[in-house]
């Protein structure tokens, strides 16, 4: 469990940085040419604009495939590559990759997020990424996965993320100058995973992140409860928010977040931005997420009936540049008052998560 406040002050609030926004017309109000490479000014303002705003992490989406195929299709690079590069240029904010556990190799993986917890100095997230259809897996040469084989796909590399995460004992590194000896090799363990389609061997090539373990957050229709420390729940209403963050935490989950879509008055109303961005590409109102059109105090009255039933959100702006100017001055204001972390605070210390004991240590602490 968190000790996290209760309430509207408690709320804990990610932000969605990927591309231009959540609209698939968000480009258009950009400024860069249709189908130009998003460059890393942009990342880098989005980033520290959230930062200043208080939210407590980023996430970045991703995909094996690109994010669209029409004239505002633009590459990118992976989502970790840019949680890394975010992560020098900023002092307190979490920042959490999607990676997808079907299309990158395990031991990978776990390396790339704990090497992010130490660029980061302790805010690193994973949102774990469940593309698993033909044309997702044909980019690394694999078949479609049945959901059966992602649901058990999902599991082993979780778990054996969070093995390689504890292969280093916190003490592990010694650097002994007398002896020579840099670590201590009794304090660094083999994992010996075997999973249904894979086995690691460990250990991780990278000492004990700072965080002792990455803050995992789990889309709710993976189904991987009980292994997240926290839950992204999509419903489309309030009543199956409500049942579905129950479930999570009987599962075993500590926190739980809502999927909530921004489209904020601006210069321009809410709907009035809505219907233009709708009129150059469409945009689903069934993707089993929230939808907030329209004020900053409505959406601010939105969330307060949230705080009831989870622990934090997820925004995601319709798009970022209009969108993202607004929550920073007409909404977090009444939301992080002055519960904002300073720089140093782990993304654990921000969300209230305990710092997990490491397996290997606490096991031979028990056998002596």
């Amino acid at each position: 469990m968190t000790d996290r406040e209760t309430g509207l002050a408690g709320l804990r609030l990610a932000l969605e940085a990927d591309g231009d926004g959540a609209h698939p017309a968000a480009w258009r109000h950009s400024g860069r040419a249709p189908g130009a490479v998003l460059g890393p000014r942009a990342l880098r303002d989005v980033v520290a604009a959230a930062e200043g705003a208080g939210f407590d992490l980023v996430t970045f989406a991703d995909s094996p495939l690109p994010p669209g195929t029409g004239p505002g299709a633009a590459g990118r690079l992976e989502a970790g590559t840019r949680a890394s590069y975010a992560a020098p240029l900023t002092g307190r904010i979490g920042l959490a990759p999607t990676l997808h556990v079907a299309t990158t190799e395990p031991f990978h993986l776990a390396t790339q997020l704990a090497s992010l917890d130490h660029a980061s100095h302790g805010r690193a997230g994973w949102v774990v990424g469940g593309a698993s259809d033909h044309d997702d897996l044909a980019t690394v040469g694999g078949a479609a996965l049945p959901a059966a084989a992602l649901a058990r796909e999902t599991a082993d590399v979780i778990d054996t993320a969070r093995a390689l995460w504890d292969s280093w004992e916190d003490d592990a590194v010694i650097k002994d100058v007398a002896s020579g000896r840099f670590l201590d090799p009794s304090r660094v363990h083999h994992i010996d995973f075997e999973g249904a389609s894979f086995t690691v061997k460990g250990p991780l090539i990278t000492p004990r992140p700072p965080q002792g373990q990455i803050v995992v957050l789990a889309p709710d229709t993976l189904d991987v409860d009980a292994r997240a420390d926290v839950v992204l729940v999509g419903r489309p209403d309030l009543a199956a928010v409500a049942t579905r963050a129950a479930k999570a935490r009987e599962a075993g989950a500590p926190l739980v977040f809502a999927e909530v879509e921004v489209v904020l008055d601006a210069a321009v109303p809410a709907t009035d931005r809505l219907a233009e961005l709708d009129g150059a590409a469409a945009w689903p109102p069934d993707q089993g997420r929230l939808r907030h059109v329209g004020s900053p105090e409505s959406l601010l009255e939105l969330l307060r009936e949230l705080a009831d039933s989870v622990d934090g959100v997820r925004l995601r702006p319709a798009v970022l540049a209009v969108d993202l100017p607004v929550l920073a001055e007409q909404v977090l204001p009444e939301l992080t008052g002055a519960r904002v972390p300073g720089a140093g605070a782990t993304l654990r210390d921000t969300l209230g998560l305990a710092r997990p004991a490491n397996r290997y240590a606490a096991a031979a602490a028990t056998n002596a």
